[in-house]
């Protein structure tokens, strides 16, 4: 099979230094060396959110004139976005995760929805947190420290009592995330666990 590599970092800071950049490419390039040949890679410098694209564009137009497959890492390095997937599914080149080689553009669109719902209640979290913030008298900084130490204290809380399946440090996050689904265990507000929840929780579980 042929692949193109499409890595995506939210800062040029990251891409920068490598931080996020060097994962994904490890695990683009094992994969490709494994099944197949990987005919070039770009890197976008880019926040998820935004639909305009450079590289994007250009390694989508080598995957067509080659007749490959984009190649990710991560769907959420791709988008998080349910929208913005399936129009990229229309264009007709075919997407391969590397952490879910095997999904079909179903299971992607689902993937990609619960991803999109988890950034949702993110935000809810975050607006709540900061509107008690303000009824307490605290002044709210525009570098979101309050945001963050809020973050911070329900992580390290569930950190403290959460069991993770045996085996996981060598799960993705969505392993994780499905195992502990199943097990009926949820966050400290009663949520189900997405991707992004676990690996905002591993950042206080040691190793």
């Amino acid at each position: 099979m042929k692949f193109v590599g499409y890595y995506r970092v939210s800062t040029r800071k990251q891409s920068r230094s490598g931080l996020g950049l060097e994962v994904q490419q490890q695990k683009v390039r094992d994969y490709a060396a494994s099944n197949g040949e990987l005919l070039g890679e770009f890197v976008e410098t880019e926040s998820g959110r935004k639909d305009d694209r450079i590289e994007l564009s250009k390694a989508m137009n080598l995957a067509r004139k080659s007749n490959a497959s984009l190649l990710i890492a991560k769907l959420d390095r791709f988008s998080r976005r349910v929208s913005f997937i399936a129009s990229m599914m229309e264009k007709g080149i075919p997407l391969t995760v590397v952490e879910m080689p095997n999904a079909t553009d179903f299971q992607l669109h689902i993937f990609a929805a619960l991803a999109q719902e988890e950034r949702r209640l993110i935000s809810e979290r975050t607006k709540a947190a900061l509107a008690q913030a303000k009824a307490r008298g605290t002044k709210l900084g525009k570098n979101g420290k309050i945001i963050a130490e809020v973050n911070r204290s329900h992580a390290q809380q569930l950190a403290k009592t959460i069991r993770l399946p045996d085996g996981w440090v060598e799960m993705s996050y969505s392993s994780i995330a499905r195992e502990l689904n199943e097990a009926k265990v949820t966050t400290p507000n009663g949520n189900r666990f997405f991707p992004q929840t676990v690996k905002n929780l591993l950042k206080y579980v040691e190793r």
